[in-house]
């Protein structure tokens, strides 16, 4: 046994000290502790254990100082609990650390071991010493994009690079390596932000059916990355391949931004496995009812206390691991609107999580997107309380997705979309807090948006019960797949238009990744357990669309291009700028059909209403419709019309009357924009 001191109750986890490593870990219930110390990764006991009793105690800290020990020493802890009936008693199960930034054992983990009442030292994880060495944001700072600037591409991890051959044997498992070499490609498209599908370490065997949790929205730790998306097993080498990757995504002007999985863990309700927090303080960590019934508006089985101070406490620790020793740029939470429930699931109005995270000055120059809903029925937009958190639109995905499928009631929401959804977010003329996109990982993807009219869940092994039902979705005649050239064509066409309606619209977009080159999932709508063809990317240049990759590449620039006229509030217009004004019409000018059964818009962008500079419609109606075009004072240029197979030169309208495509979308713009050699670029 190494000599061991009391310790000190900061900080939370294990840090290497100047003797040997301290370790604190935080239970309001227990007894006493046992720290258990384990010689390897696959130690099916341990060799030294440690109890904790009264002496090692400062409030709701334990903690112990052991000497000897050293970065990459592996423990766990047994909590005993009081005999209160206020946690049950979980003290034979060996559970991990829930600071850990480094988790080991895979090799005899056994999740069934974890759920009954045995003891499961044989089969436990182990957590890892790991330093915790700051980012090195001297030499690769953020790239700090602004958010009217911003453009975002969803992806999963492994997802992204299953298909991808390394260029060095050596890598040939190691995801973020992987990413790194498309970095020209994400670039060439005109990406500015990755957002990366849950990396937090999950558990792999949490599914049902023998199929494999590929998606990870069920972690058992907050702090260490996912060991599956790396060729090094080892946490330290893990932890530096991470840096890695954020350091070169950081050259490349790339932001990275983590979907985080803060409401709900892996260990389900009250039958669910014990990892980490139940094992610990299952009433401290969790809502659970006066009936120890967990409460659940997840979705998953339960629901983290957010509301809690020292919960709060190791969420905030947990994002600053990320983003100040790992470097990552901003978070999404998922289902983050129910961080802001308090006792009994009630809804508060100030959640004390979201104004710690706001008031932290290590977190203020981060980026944060929220789901303003959660599986409980609350659904904030307009009033997600956060001020800081810009919020996932679902809204404008729905109302996007109708106008294009041609429902009546269209016509006017669209409008709102285009413009910020200021009915939704009650401003106006300021900067919208909108994440717009079409798809996103949860859903069909683009092609099949406009391929199916049902989803096709059945691989998932849930007799296809299981993902959305209401998509918003059109296969324009035929389900899925088919050689009928029209109906190809118009699929194509309607792909154009809904990427096109999220590229002209105020707020921040994001795409999805494959949309960008028609990838389908052969109208699954839930790929959650599909480590295979169905959810993940294709980088077989013959099996992608590149008709769509160059088309949005192009519409990409365009919105960069303009982006003072079509994203910018009227607080940050240069000064050289006048107020931008939107003047909407129909087929005549000043006229717009808000009726319920139109299925057109036009609009016009200017300085003022005698100078209008950019005019874009909108027809999803079945035939093909004139438009009367305002008056500009230069030349009106064409430079999209997704009806148009291929990308063309800014071509001269010099009639008054512009005849839109059925189910197609133009762009023109006034030649002074373009300047004399009308470059759009």
């Amino acid at each position: 046994m190494e000599e061991i001191n009391i310790g000190s109750p900061i900080p939370l986890g294990s840090s290497v000290t100047h003797d040997g490593v301290n370790f604190c870990l935080v239970a309001t219930n227990a007894e006493f502790i046992e720290l258990l110390i384990f010689e390897n990764d696959c130690s099916k006991v341990p060799k030294s254990i440690y109890t904790l009793n009264e002496n090692f105690r400062t409030g709701s800290y334990w903690h112990i100082e052991v000497k000897g020990l050293t970065e990459g020493a592996l423990y766990a802890y047994r909590v005993h609990q009081k005999n209160n009936n206020k946690n049950r008693d979980y003290s034979k199960k060996v559970i991990i650390d829930p600071c850990s930034r480094g988790i080991v054992g895979w090799e005899n983990f056994e999740r069934k071991q974890f759920t009954n009442k045995d003891a499961n030292v044989e089969y436990s994880l182990k957590s890892v010493v790991c330093k915790k060495e700051k980012f090195n944001f001297n030499d690769f700072p953020r790239p700090n994009h602004n958010w009217d600037k911003t453009i975002i591409y969803e992806l999963h991890v492994g997802a992204f690079t299953k298909n991808i051959e390394s260029y060095d044997s050596s890598d040939r498992c190691s995801c973020f390596k992987k990413i790194l070499q498309k970095i020209p490609y994400l670039k060439e498209l005109g990406i500015t932000t990755l957002e990366l599908m849950p990396i937090f370490c999950f558990d792999p065997s949490d599914s049902p059916n023998g199929l494999e949790n590929f998606w990870g929205y069920s972690p058992i730790n907050w702090f260490t990355p996912h060991f599956q998306f790396f060729s090094d097993k080892s946490p330290k080498s893990i932890r530096q391949e991470f840096k890695n990757f954020v350091e070169e995504c950081h050259k490349n002007d790339i932001e990275i931004i983590l979907d985080v999985v803060y409401n709900h863990t892996s260990e389900g309700n009250m039958n669910g496995p014990v990892f980490s927090w139940k094992g610990i303080d299952e009433n401290l960590y969790y809502f659970i009812d006066k009936n120890r019934n967990f409460q659940d508006v997840s979705g998953c089985g339960n629901t983290i206390a957010a509301n809690r101070s020292l919960v709060r406490k190791l969420i905030i620790e947990s994002l600053k691991c990320w983003s100040t020793e790992l470097g990552v740029d901003g978070f999404r939470f998922d289902l983050g609107i129910a961080l802001s429930r308090g006792e009994n699931l009630i809804p508060l109005d100030n959640p004390p999580l979201f104004e710690d995270i706001e008031a932290d000055p290590e977190l203020a120059n981060i980026k944060l997107i929220s789901e303003p809903w959660d599986c409980g029925g609350l659904y904030k937009l307009k009033d997600f309380p956060s001020s800081l958190t810009f919020t996932w639109n679902g809204v404008f995905r729905d109302d996007v997705r109708r106008f294009w499928k041609g429902e009546e009631n269209t016509a006017w929401n669209m409008s709102d979309k285009i413009q910020g959804s200021p009915q939704l977010y009650n401003k106006v003329d300021q900067k919208p807090k909108s994440i717009n996109f079409i798809t996103s990982h949860d859903g069909f993807t683009l092609k099949d948006l406009v391929s199916f009219n049902q989803k096709h869940n059945f691989a998932n092994r849930e007799q296809n019960k299981d993902g959305e039902n209401n998509n918003n979705s059109w296969n324009h005649g035929v389900e899925g797949p088919t050689f009928d050239k029209e109906i190809k064509k118009l699929r194509k066409q309607q792909q154009k238009n809904l990427l096109f309606s999220l590229f002209i619209s105020r707020g921040v977009p994001m795409i999805s990744m494959g949309d960008e080159v028609g990838r389908s999932q052969g109208g699954n709508n839930n790929t959650w357990c599909q480590n295979n063809s169905l959810g993940c990317m294709n980088w077989n240049t013959n099996n992608q669309d590149l008709e769509i990759f160059n088309y949005l590449k192009y519409l990409i620039q365009i919105r960069k291009k303009f982006n003072y006229f079509i994203n910018s509030s009227n607080m940050e217009i240069p000064k050289n700028l006048k107020k931008i004004n939107y003047s909407w019409h129909g087929t005549e000018i000043d006229t717009p059909d808000w009726s319920s059964w139109s299925h057109t818009l036009a609009f016009s962008i200017s300085k003022n209403k005698n100078n209008p500079l950019i005019w874009i419609a909108l027809n999803a109606y079945s035939k093909n419709i004139k438009f009367c075009i305002p008056k500009t004072k230069s030349k009106w240029l064409k430079i999209i019309d997704t009806s148009e197979s291929s990308i063309f030169e800014p071509k001269i309208i010099n009639e008054k009357y512009i005849e839109i495509n059925h189910r197609s979308s133009v762009l023109i713009v006034a030649e002074e924009l373009l300047g004399s050699n009308n470059q759009y670029k």
